[in-house]
Parts: structure tokens; sequence; C-alpha cells
């Protein structure tokens, strides 16, 4: 129950506007890859390409091994988890799970024990009985992922399936959906806008914009290595702090708010550039040190498990994640900040 999934050259046009720019990836059987990026960047057009409810303008889209352009949903062996459940209301959950193999004209006795199982697979064996209006928004969207992979899809396609739920089941409900994915080996492409969902899901992270590929890898390669500014601050918190390279022989030379620092970089251009400094490799001093810039506490909050800062430094104004303290600083106060050069990055 698992396929690859494969786009060579696919573009989509509505019109005169261009909804995806040449696009070409490889999805290896048994993994799941996300989709990621801000709206109208083209992640759900290339869902509903390889889906087939869009047909593509240009380009191949191969499933399996097998040329499934030109075919229609009902023959590519895929299923799909929505947005919004589409659950009929006036059936029982059993009854929702099995319609698409009532579609298929599967044997009654036989739908029943695979729908059944299905339900067992998601956690939700003797549910069946009751009705969509009896569930949670959680167990709905369990019911939604019975339904798709009662149908023993190649791919498994999953369109911002969390969007409707609350922040604490989002967590909750998507560590299930990658339980599943991983016990049944199916392939998956998973769309959402959400980074920090992706990063807990994903064996691959597609980022877009602008209806192409910004950056593509796992998610500790996009975390630690980002292509540019836009990957930086799209993948995790980060701070963008303007920096002049003046030397790359040996270890890097930088010019940071008018001092010269060396990075044990390799492979930068001279020139104007931006060093990625994230907010959790801020550290907080009360006392002034040659390595280390002076700030201003702007903002101090306390979510629980850390205390968030925001700094007015020469750096520019900076956003930091300190663990917690027992004498946090206070707005207002003066404090010392440094950081470890070998964790910073530089994009251009």
């Amino acid at each position: 129950m698992q396929g690859s999934v494969r786009l060579e050259n696919v573009t989509k046009k509505f019109g005169e506007v261009v909804a995806l720019k040449p696009l070409s990836l490889d999805i290896a059987p048994g993994t799941l890859v996300t989709l990621l990026g801000p709206s109208g960047c083209g992640k759900t057009t290339t869902l509903r390409l390889i889906a087939g409810l869009e047909s593509a303008s240009s380009g191949r889209i191969l499933i399996g091994g097998e040329d499934v352009t030109h075919l229609s949903t009902t023959y590519r062996k895929v299923s799909m988890v929505f947005q919004s459940y589409a659950l009929f209301p006036h059936m029982t959950v059993l009854e929702n799970v099995a319609y698409g193999l009532t579609v298929q004209r599967i044997p009654h006795p036989e739908r029943q024990a695979r729908a059944e199982a299905a339900l067992e697979t998601v956690g939700l064996k003797g549910f069946g009985g009751r009705l969509p209006s009896e569930l949670s928004g959680g167990q709905q969207q369990r019911v939604a992922v019975a339904r798709a992979i009662v149908l023993e899809p190649e791919v498994l396609l999953l369109d911002e399936p969390l969007s409707n739920l609350d922040a604490k089941l989002r967590c909750h409900v998507r560590e299930e959906i990658r339980q599943i994915q991983q016990r049944l080996g199916m392939t998956a492409v998973y769309v959402t806008h959400d980074q920090e969902e992706a990063m807990a899901v994903s064996d691959r992270i597609i980022v877009m914009k602008n209806a192409e590929i910004a950056q593509e890898g796992t998610p500790q390669d996009l975390y630690d290595r980002p292509a540019n500014a836009f990957i930086a601050d799209f993948i995790g918190d980060a701070n963008l702090v303007p920096i002049e390279i003046l030397s790359t022989e040996g270890a890097t030379q930088i010019a940071l708010a008018g001092r010269r620092l060396s990075l044990p970089l390799s492979g930068e251009q001279k020139g104007a550039a931006q060093m990625v400094l994230r907010p959790h490799q801020i550290r907080l001093r009360r006392d002034p040190a040659p390595a280390r810039f002076e700030a201003e506490i702007l903002y101090a909050a306390w979510p629980g498990n850390s205390i968030q800062y925001t700094l007015a430094t020469p750096l520019g104004q900076l956003f930091a994640i300190c663990p917690p303290d027992a004498e946090p600083f206070r707005t207002g106060e003066r404090a010392f900040l440094e950081f470890d050069p070998a964790v910073v990055r530089i994009v251009p």
C-alpha cells in the first residue's frame, strides 16, 4: 500500500494566472513529505494536481511509476483527507468509512470487515454505530483518515487536515496521523502552512514560495542550513542581522555592529549578507564582557517553560528565548547578550 510520486516539469495556469511554475519533485515510497508555505504559494494546487482534481497545463505526473497525467482521480490509487472532514451527517461512522467501498460495489461482508479494520487502525474500534455529530473534532478527523485508508491507496493526500482543531488537539492528532502512516508504511503528501506542524510529522519538507520550490530537505536541514532569508525566517523563529563579509580566507571574517568577528564557516562570498541568529541561541548576562553586546529589555513574557525577551541592541531589535531564571530580567533593565559564533548561519 505504498507508491512513489514523481512530478516532471509540471505547471498549472488558470487563464493568464500562473498558479504553479515548472515543478519537479520525487517522493519516495513509504515517506511523508510536506508541502509547506504561505497562502497562495502553490502547495494546494500541487496536491490537487497529484489527486487529479486539477489537470496539469504541462508536464507529467507519475504515481507508482505509472503516468497518470491524464487519468481521473478514480484511476489514480490515491485517497484524500480534506480540510473539512466532509462526513455524511445522516450516516453512521461505519457507513461513512465504508462509503467508498460501496461506490466500488465491494460485497457487503467485505466492506463491513474492511471498514471495521480501518476504524480499529485509527483507534476508533466500537465507534461504528455513532453519528458524526456524536464525535469530537479529533475523532471526526480520524474517521476521515479511516475513510481514506480503507480504499488501500498507494498515496494518501492530506490538505490542511488539522486546521479546524484547537492547538492542543492539533498536536495530538498530528502524532496519531504520523503513527498511522508509519505503521502502514504508506506514502503520504501533507499540505500545511504551519511550520511547527510540518517539522513534527515530516520525513522531508518542500517549502514553496511564489508558485515554485524555495528549498527542500529534512526538517533539520531546513532549520540548520536555510538557503536564504525567507527560509530562515519561515522555518522557526530567526533574527536576521545585517552584516558585511570581509574575508573568506580560512574562517569567515565579518563586520558586525562595528566589530570584527570570526565565524567557522566556509563557502561564503564577500559583501553584504545576513546572519541568522535563532532566539534560543542568545544568552543574556548581567555583566559586560569584550564579546558581549549591550541590550535593553523592551518586553519580557513568561509563557510557562521559557522566558521570551524583546531586546534593543546594536544589532537591531532581537527576539530571545531563554531558560526559566530565578531572577529574570525586567522590562527596562540593561543586559549583555552573547552567542556562540559556531552556531550561527549566513544567508544572502
